[in-house]
C-alpha cells in the first residue's frame, strides 16, 4: 500500500532517533508468547531459535549499501534492481528470497519514506535488525500522519516541491529505498560510494552522506 500524506497531526509524541517506546514493548511480549508456544508444541527448538537470532544479528546495513552503490555506478544494474530487487540482490550474493523485496528510487522530485504501520516489518536480509525507533508507535503512526515533521526530527528537510511518498511494509513485501546519489560523488568507486549509504537513508528518514 502506498500513501501520499502531507497533513499534520500533533496527536502523537515525537520520534527520537535511537530511542523506542517503553523497554517492554507489546510486540516483544507477543513474540515471547509465540516463541514459548512454538517450543512447547515441538514445532521448533530453543536452539534453532537461538541460531536464527544469531544469523539475523550478523546481518548489517552494509549489504544494502553494496546494493545501492552498485545501482549508483551501474545503470543497467539499477534497472534490474527496480524491476526485481530479490534477483538483483542475489547477483551480489545477498539472498533476500524469504520475502519480496522492492527497491524504490528517490529522485530530485520524489522522496520515499518506509514504515510498517501494523508492527515492524523490515528488510532484515539487506539492512539487518531494525532500529528501536522504527518499531516505536510514535514513528509507525506519525510517519503516515505527518511525515515531513518526522523527517525534520531526523534532520531531513525536503523542499516543498519534492513529493514525499510513504510506503507501508507488510509481511509479504519489504522496501529498500535507493537514495539520491549525492553531488560530488561522481569520481568515487563502488567501495567509496557504499560508505556514503547509511541505514537511515535506505529507510528514507535521511539522505545519503555527502562525500568529504
Amino acid at each position: 500500500m502506498t500513501h501520499d500524506h502531507h497533513h499534520d497531526d500533533d496527536a502523537h509524541g515525537h520520534v527520537h532517533p535511537g530511542k523506542g517506546d517503553h523497554p517492554t514493548h507489546a510486540w516483544e511480549r507477543r513474540e515471547a508468547a509465540i516463541r514459548s508456544l512454538l517450543i512447547e508444541k515441538g514445532l521448533v527448538t530453543a536452539e534453532e531459535i537461538r541460531r536464527k537470532i544469531e544469523e539475523w544479528e550478523q546481518k548489517t546495513p552494509a549489504d544494502g549499501a553494496r546494493i545501492v552503490a552498485r545501482a549508483w555506478s551501474d545503470p543497467a544494474y539499477e534497472a534490474r534492481l527496480l524491476a526485481d530487487a530479490n534477483a538483483a540482490a542475489l547477483e551480489l550474493g545477498i539472498d533476500s528470497s524469504a520475502v519480496k523485496l522492492v527497491a524504490l528510487k528517490n529522485t530530485p522530485r520524489l522522496h520515499h519514506l518506509v514504515v510498517c504501520t501494523l508492527c515492524s516489518c523490515y528488510p532484515r536480509t539487506v539492512l539487518g535488525l531494525p532500529p528501536a525507533w522504527y518499531k516505536a508507535k510514535a514513528y509507525r503512526s506519525r510517519a503516515v500522519s505527518e511525515p515531513r515533521r518526522v523527517l525534520a526530527e531526523f534532520g531531513t528537510v525536503l523542499p516543498p516541491e519534492v513529493e514525499l511518498r510513504v510506503v507501508d511494509s507488510t509481511a509479504d513485501c519489504r522496501y529498500l529505498v535507493l537514495p539520491l546519489r549525492p553531488a560530488g560523488s561522481e569520481s568515487l568507486d563502488e567501495a567509496a560510494l557504499a560508505t556514503l549509504v547509511t541505514r537511515d537513508s535506505m529507510i528514507g528518514v535521511a539522505l545519503a552522506t555527502a562525500p568529504a
